[in-house]
Order: C-alpha cells, then structure tokens, then sequence
C-alpha cells in the first residue's frame, strides 16, 4: 500500500511539473515578490489590461480540471479539458483544481493602477540637507495587494528609483569622479528621505513602477528642478619635495610619504568638491598639541623638527554643512656618521667625501690639507668633497675635516677626525 501511495505522489507530482500555465495578452506571472515566495497563494498574474478577450490557461495531462473564485469555491465557473478561464477581472483570485489537487491565483489589471507622479521637489531648508535630504513628492500612486483564499491581504511593494548624479572620491587616482546614484523607494509615499545628499548640483529624477518595467512599458517618470548642493566633503592628498641621495636614510624617496628625514617640504591639498566647499581651517599639531592654523584651500608647510605631526583640515560653507580630514606625519630623529676613507678613482663606487645622515637641518663642514689649509667647503649634507682641489686631483693621503650640524630633533653634532684619501686602482 505505501508502494502504491508513494508512486501516486510520483505520477500527480509529474502531472503539475509538466502542466503549463499560460495566459492571452501583455502580461507577467509571478510566483514570488524581490526574492519572497508569495504567501498564501501559488500565482500572482499582473496583465497590462484585462479585455473580454483577455484569457488564462491552465493545461495539464488531466480529464478533470475545473476553475472557480476564491468567493465560491465550490461553484465552478470552467469545467473543460483544455482548461481555459474566460471574463477574467481585476483584483480577484482564482482556484484552478487539477485532480483534486488546487493551485491558488490572483489576478491584476496594471492599468487601473497606474501611477501619476506629478512633482518632485527638494524642501527649501538648506541647513538642514548636510546629511540628509527631504523630496517632497506629489504623486497619485494607487496601492497594490493581493488576498488569499483564507481571506488575508498581502500588501504588494511598488519600487520606483530615484536617480541622480554625484561625485565619489577615488583613492587610487587621488581625484574626483562623476558617479551616478540609483536608489530604490516604495509608494505610495510623499516624502523620499535621500541619505546621501548629493556632492554637485544635480536634478533628481523618480522612474517607475518595477511592474511597468516587467511589462516592458514605458515608465512614469518625474523630474525635479535644478538642486543646489550643500554637502561638503574633503579628502587630503599630501605631496612631499622629493630627495634622490643615498647617503641619506629616511629620504622622501615618493610623494605620498608618511614618515621623513627633515627637513620635509609638504603640499597638502584639500580637494574639497567645489564650489560647494567655501571655508577652510588647517590644524598642525605636533605632539597633540596646537602648532597654529591657516585657512587658505591648501596649505604648504616645512617640517624642520623631529616629532609626530597631525594635520587636520575641516571645510564648511554658509549652510553650516561641514566635514573634516586629516594625516600624520613623522619626521624622525637626527643621526650624522663620518666615513674614514673615500676612493674618487672613477669606478663609480665612493666617489666622493660624504656623510650618511637623516634629519640634519643645519650642515657645515670644512676640509683642511696637513698644512692646515682649507681645500674644500660645503653646507649641503646631500653633496660631498669629490676629492679635487680647483678643479685637480688631490694628493692621496690623510686630510682633517671639522663638521657642525644641527639635527631636527635639537641635536648638536661638533665632529673632527681624519678623512683618507685613496685612488687605489680603478676597476
């Protein structure tokens, strides 16, 4: 007997599978709503116009199909084998029976539902539209819904999308881009609150219904007056002087740097998303504690002190819309060592007298031959003595060099000693 039940099953299962379910005219059939299965009932059929003509079909390998209304289910209003319901009407649900088996249908007429929108308009409190914006919405937006048999109303959402441009900040090109924003909102409603205010001026457009797009119509759509932007936003790029010699550690080898050798010259751009951006406060502080502050569009400071430096800029308007950033900087301790011997014998390999250091601000320092007189002098911890006294070799051997420097971190250097001079063999 269960053999005989569970293969019952198998066959009215292949019955339904194989059934098709068709219907005359422009419409869509549903059998769940944004990724929900419809509750209650099996379809949902939304027709662009319901005419006498308009039909549903439902075939199946079956002898007894019968059609009736959720209001009379008992009362059948098609008895047929080919199972086709005529004098379909709007917002009324179906029962099809297929060897005792139901299948439970409502059914839309779109076009007594069509939406009118008639204005869009942003409110007129500026002050109010940093972080978010009101549209007011005059509109005519009939609700949809659908009952089951039981006697439940489904509401039913009706998504328009609202458009607009804006800007989005990259931060792999450093730059500004025009983006456009799509979002959706269900109406009815009369306000659309917009949580991303735009960047530009832009105008905002409302399109819809997602039913009239499914149906392949043309939309309703509405379209506001030119918006004036009044959120700011700000994003700084620091561009650092670079430095190419290696006999400094810690050099600003790349723009973007973040950590230095003093002293470091830094261009801090505000990139604020003009014209909409009209006041500017730049803060240094270094250490956490207040340096000064400027308020020009961008700002270009020398860094000479060793220390951690925070700065932060803020941008703001007449609508009191405000927003800030900021970056650290660091710029390490000092350090200076003399090396005992050079080789300026053209290989291309310590060539030249030089020190290694990092963060000196101050450099001065003089050569002097056995007799005590002065070969060579310079002030650039960058550059060296290339072994030459105007503009000739000089003689190998010992020569006596005095250094003072100041580092950026207060350090004093006073340093003396002897410099070697070899050529030895160029390889």
């Amino acid at each position: 007997m269960k053999r005989f039940l569970l293969f019952f099953a198998l066959i009215l299962n292949t019955v339904i599978s194989i059934a098709q379910f068709t219907a005359t005219g422009t419409y869509k059939i549903y059998t769940e709503l944004n990724g929900v299965k419809l509750s209650g009932i099996d379809y949902l059929i939304i027709f662009d116009g319901i005419t006498t003509q308009t039909e549903i079909e439902y075939r199946a390998n079956s002898s007894t199909i019968k059609w009736s209304k959720f209001t009379s289910p008992t009362t059948p209003i098609v008895l047929q084998y080919d199972s086709i319901n005529t004098n379909i009407e709007d917002a009324t649900g179906y029962i099809v029976e297929i060897d005792n088996v139901k299948k439970y249908i409502w059914v839309i007429d779109y076009k007594s539902y069509l939406p009118v929108l008639t204005s869009l308009l942003p409110e007129n409190k500026p002050s109010e539209q940093c972080d978010e914006l009101i549209l007011n919405l005059t509109q005519s937006v009939l609700p949809l819904q659908y009952k089951t048999p039981d006697g439940r109303t489904i509401p039913i959402n009706r998504f328009f999308q609202l458009k607009y441009a804006t800007k989005e900040w990259s931060e792999s090109t450093k730059a500004w881009t025009d983006k456009e924003i799509s979002v959706d909102y269900k109406l009815p409603a009369t306000t659309l609150t917009v949580s991303e205010p735009p960047l530009c001026d832009t105008k905002f457009k409302l399109v819809g219904d997602n039913f009239a797009t499914d149906l392949g119509l043309v939309t309703s759509e509405i379209e506001s007056p030119l918006y004036s932007a009044v959120k700011v936003a700000c994003h700084i790029v620091s561009t650092a002087s670079t430095r190419i010699e290696l006999n400094e550690d810690d050099r600003p080898e790349k723009a973007d740097i973040t950590t230095a050798s003093a002293p470091l010259e830094v261009v801090f751009a505000s990139n604020a998303n003009l014209p909409v951006a009209e006041f500017y406060e730049w803060q240094i502080l270094k250490d956490k504690s207040l340096l000064f502050t400027r308020n020009d569009q961008d700002l270009r400071y020398k860094f000479i002190e060793a220390g951690t430096y925070t700065i932060k800029l803020m941008v703001n308007n007449a609508n009191k819309c405000l927003d800030s950033s900021s970056v650290t900087i660091k710029i390490v301790e000092s350090r200076l060592e003399v090396p005992r011997v050079f080789t300026p014998n053209g290989d291309g390999i310590n060539e030249e007298f030089r020190m290694a250091y990092k963060s000196i601000i101050e450099f001065r320092c003089w050569v002097f031959n056995r007799w005590q007189q002065k070969v060579f002098y310079w002030t650039d911890p960058q550059k060296g003595w290339d072994g030459k006294i105007n503009g000739r070799p000089a003689t190998e051997g010992a020569y006596f060099y005095v250094i003072e420097a100041l580092g950026a971190d207060g350090q004093k250097f006073n340093l003396k000693g002897n410099i070697n001079l070899l050529r030895g063999k160029k390889n």
